[in-house]
């Protein structure tokens, strides 16, 4: 048997999961167990304007000073928080899974397509990863979560936040690919290469909403009928 908590933010940050492959191919007896067993990572979409306004669009005007110069920086490395699931504007979609009897190191390098779809009419500031573990090979089945709609561990949720602000409708569709792996400087620190795609519509709030609020939902950015395709580089160190 062979217990271990290796699991670092975003899962894979800190390659302690190295260690765990080395001791399962020398010393797991066939047959032997392995404590989690079962890995799984997901991702969302997060409305997050007041955070974004206040870590991120702050370096536009401080104190009277422009020093957006500092917000390319500010954006490169991912933020570890607790996201509140009422944030979650879009579908979850699960981009990595693995059996950890069986993995091997090439597979720790995630590459996933993903195509998240709008719950409601709202913005679109972030995409948040976690990650679930799993302990299934014994008589009941037991897992643990990381996603923001269950109870809050110290391993947070991962937040990567979008160069971009996406006005999406509801069923509106944003895609792309998500790529993480070791950083090749040191494999301890994780690179997340982020591709997505946007072709929204600019639409009027609801009726009802309208008559409180005469602002109309901005396209991306604020201007109608942009669409968009990027490839944004974050690293977690």
């Amino acid at each position: 048997v062979i217990v271990s908590e290796w699991m670092g933010y975003c899962l894979l940050y800190e390659a302690m999961f190295d260690s765990v492959l080395l001791a399962r191919d020398r010393w797991l007896a066939p047959g032997g167990m392995l404590l989690p067993d079962k890995a799984t990572m997901y991702i969302t979409a997060i409305e997050d304007e007041k955070y974004k306004n206040e870590k991120i669009h702050f370096w536009d005007n401080v104190y009277g000073f422009n020093m957006s110069c500092v917000k390319g920086a500010a954006m490169f490395e991912p933020l570890v928080d607790t996201v509140e699931s009422n944030q979650i504007c879009t579908s979850v979609q699960k981009i990595w899974e693995a059996d950890l009897l069986t993995v091997t190191k090439q597979d720790l390098e995630i590459e996933a397509p993903f195509v998240l779809k709008a719950k409601r009419n709202d913005y679109c500031h972030a995409l948040v990863i976690w990650f679930d573990v799993g302990f299934t090979q014994g008589h009941k089945e037991i897992w643990l979560s990381t996603s923001p709609m269950t109870r809050s561990t110290h391993w947070r949720q991962t937040v990567v936040y979008l160069h971009d602000e996406l006005c999406m409708l509801k069923n509106e569709e944003v895609s792309g690919t998500v790529r993480i792996r070791p950083t090749r400087a040191n494999k301890r620190h994780l690179d997340i290469r982020l591709t997505y795609a946007f072709d929204g519509e600019c639409g009027e709030l609801e009726e009802e909403e309208a008559e409180e609020d005469e602002e109309f939902w901005r396209a991306t950015n604020g201007v109608a009928g942009q669409a968009i395709s990027k490839t944004h580089y974050y690293r977690m160190r």
